[in-house]
């Protein structure tokens, strides 16, 4: 009978004995994010453990699960969310901009010339001044070389309008850019003349470029500290991702100069300008861990507005602007390169494992692109490759379905609905009947296009996510208010966050790495003071955010946050 007992009982003493339902050991983490308000594809949750910049455990509890000795931060009942990402900025352009002579966009003619008179002073005769960004149909009058001559009669000037794709020069500047009423337009741009065919000192698209290359390049630690600056404001608004939409040489050398000074914290696509062919060629030099020099930016046409530089599919509505109807060819406006060559263009670097992004505001210029990466998909095969057509302003129903068709990636531009001169004069330039499907963001997602929304920074002036996320939903400005813009194009918050979040990450090709906060993602996060679902949709603009962290590092904390790790 004893015999019998001890039988019995020996399982249940090995079992005690060698544990085998024994817990699983301590999680080692570097940090502890606890009693929260994170988002994850899986609902909400309390505790985020990281590990060696990476996400170990997610969940109500998960903090118990970790071993003593990493940092741990009490969030308070503070709302995580995924870090944001940008699809189209231009970081070092921003930053140097703040060292140009700025001209407010709303500023009337008289207005801007003062501000260019106060830039003139205290310059030597023969310095560069450099600016922008005027908004053509606020000014009130025409621009003209003349207007400029007075005021800098001893100075080259160069001013680019808000939009980047118009620019004003004065005599000065054409002269010692070679241009005279027999300069031919180059490729892609248009030099404006006035009846006795001699420039206005208006430049469109890529006659401006004429003039650029005249001014003195700024020097290397220059382009370093401004692309500093613009980094530091994107981590501000919780920016842990994002592409460069057009990269030269000095702005591939300054990212490549932070980041062997371990001062680039974001992960960076950088989208080569075409036209510089040995940047291309050349990449790999300037690629780091975190710059990933593997896009190449094309410019298809321009933009809808009274210069009617967007290539459009129905003629533009006439008006009394001085130059845009003064050319029967530009009633539908204009493709800056050929159709057969940006096809082979697109072929060329698909086979060379390249993103293409197209600058393509109107919808014939949006057809052109899709034909491009329609000729890659069919000389390739999918690759892999998302290419990418930037701004989508206005896109046919049809091309809608076939974006899809040929996984194409629209990007859109969902910062620029707030009452403005810029956007009256879209109006004004296409009609309002067009207007109603003005980025159409709905239809996009409903036909099952992948989407993703890029600010356009420093065309645009700010480079705040939660002022789009917000204006992706109500259509109007922030805050609620003026008219909504093509109502019916309206998204939900949550479709709002995910385009930021983990669409922007597969976008970068890095969505298996980060985009959402489970277990085995990078730890990519934003905190923020509000639980932006919970409350009125006309705050989120208003958003503050708290901390953002990159690989589980805190890459920007505000001031007095309250976030402490102990």
């Amino acid at each position: 009978m004893i015999a019998a007992l001890l039988a019995l009982s020996l399982p249940s003493m090995a079992q005690a004995q060698f544990g085998a339902e024994a817990p699983p050991p301590p999680l080692a983490a570097d940090l502890i994010l606890k009693n929260g308000h994170v988002w994850t594809p899986q609902g909400w949750a309390k505790d985020v453990v990281i590990s060696k910049g990476v996400i170990i455990a997610v969940g109500d509890g998960a903090a118990a699960k970790a071993a003593p000795g990493g940092k741990v931060i009490d969030l308070k009942g503070k709302t995580v969310l995924p870090g944001l990402h940008d699809l189209h900025v231009h970081p070092m352009s921003a930053g140097l901009s703040e060292l140009q002579c700025q001209i407010e966009p709303t500023s009337t003619m008289k207005q801007a010339l003062d501000a260019v008179a106060g830039c003139v002073k205290g310059k030597a005769p023969g310095d560069w001044i450099v600016g922008r960004a005027y908004e053509p149909a606020a000014l009130g009058e025409t621009p003209s070389k003349g207007l400029l001559d007075r005021i800098a009669p001893n100075n080259p000037v160069l001013l680019t309008d808000v939009s980047i794709h118009s620019s004003w020069a004065n005599s000065a500047a054409l002269k010692l850019a070679g241009i005279t009423r027999d300069t031919p337009n180059p490729e892609g741009g248009i030099i404006e003349r006035d009846a006795k065919g001699e420039p206005t000192g208006v430049l469109r698209e890529a006659a401006a470029n004429l003039v650029r290359v005249k001014i003195p390049p700024s020097s290397r630690a220059v382009n370093a500290k401004a692309l500093q600056w613009a980094l530091d404001k994107m981590l501000f608004y919780g920016i842990t991702g994002f592409e460069d939409a057009l990269v030269s040489r000095g702005a591939a050398q300054a990212y490549a100069d932070l980041a062997d000074a371990g001062q680039l914290k974001q992960h960076v696509r950088a989208c080569m300008i075409a036209a510089d062919q040995q940047l291309i060629a050349l990449r790999q030099v300037y690629a780091r861990q975190r710059f990933d020099p593997g896009c190449v930016k094309i410019l298809t046409d321009g933009v809808p507005t009274d210069g009617h530089t967007a290539a459009m599919l129905e003629d533009y509505v006439p008006h009394a602007g001085p130059h845009a109807d003064a050319d029967p060819a530009r009633a539908k406006g204009l493709l800056l390169i050929p159709p057969a060559t940006l096809k082979a263009d697109v072929v060329r670097y698909d086979g060379m494992g390249l993103v293409v992004k197209m600058h393509a505001a109107g919808d014939a210029a949006v057809r052109e692109s899709l034909d491009a990466i329609q000729a890659a998909r069919e000389a390739h095969g999918f690759s892999g490759l998302q290419h990418e057509v930037a701004h989508a302003s206005f896109v046919a129903p049809d091309d809608l379905k076939r974006a899809r068709a040929i996984g194409a990636t629209l990007e859109f531009s969902p910062y620029i609905w707030s009452p403005s001169p810029i956007v009256d004069n879209i109006v004004t330039a296409v009609g309002d009947q067009r207007m109603k499907r003005w980025i159409p963001i709905r239809e996009a997602l409903d036909a099952g296009v992948f989407t993703v929304a890029g600010s356009d920074w420093n065309v645009i002036p700010s480079v705040n996510p939660w002022a789009a996320i917000e204006t992706l939903v109500t259509r109007r400005a922030p805050g609620g208010g003026g008219e909504p813009a093509g109502p019916a194009e309206a998204i939900t918050l949550k479709e709002a966050v995910r385009i930021f979040t983990i669409d922007g990450a597969r976008q970068l090709g890095r969505g298996d790495e980060t985009g959402t906060i489970e277990t085995g993602k990078r730890a990519d996060l934003v905190i923020i003071d509000r639980d932006i679902f919970n409350v009125p949709i006309t705050t989120v603009h208003d958003t503050r955010v708290l901390m953002t962290l990159i690989d589980g590092e805190v890459a920007y904390q505000a001031p007095g946050n309250g976030l402490t790790a102990q």
